[in-house]
């Protein structure tokens, strides 16, 4: 157990490397805190927002948003080993991980981007290729991170 907590948390890590260097390259990228306000609205019974950035500010958002985005790796990575089997664990190949990364921007596309306004897969946004692109691409090396964080434990 205390296995894939390391490996979703790795892989989360690895995650959150590209994702800096998007920023840096000028490529947007989600705002932990924005995660944050919206589970903190979760406790008002608010689920959905025309506008995340228009909700009222969640005292420590920036905080739950984080721990939110580490758990959901976390959980993610659990997902995966009960998919493929604890042998994956054991011996980790890279392609389940990436399909694994590949199908998990399904959550984003159809229920976060959904709820924090954005509309299905980026479809309300500026940019929606650019934005589809971009998690599609991140979490296809939240795969790659599943897979090095796995590789290295075995």
């Amino acid at each position: 157990m205390w296995s894939l907590v390391v490996v979703g948390a790795g892989a989360t890590l690895v995650m959150d490397a590209w994702s800096i260097w998007l920023r840096l390259m000028g490529v947007p990228t989600l705002d932990y805190a924005m995660l944050g306000r919206w589970g903190g609205h979760w406790f008002h019974g608010i689920w959905r927002h025309q506008s995340i950035q228009e909700a009222p500010a969640i005292r420590g958002e920036k905080k739950w948003g984080w721990a939110m985005h580490y758990l959901t790796g976390i959980a993610f990575a659990f997902a995966l080993a009960c998919a493929a089997g604890p042998q994956w664990l054991r011996e980790p190949t890279l392609v389940p991980a990436l399909w694994f990364g590949a199908i998990s921007v399904l959550l984003p596309w159809l229920v976060l981007q959904p709820a924090l306004g954005a509309g299905v897969a980026a479809s309300r946004t500026s940019r929606p290729w650019l934005s589809r692109a971009t998690s599609l691409a991140t979490h296809l090396v939240f795969g790659l991170g599943l897979f090095l964080a796995a590789k290295i434990l075995a």
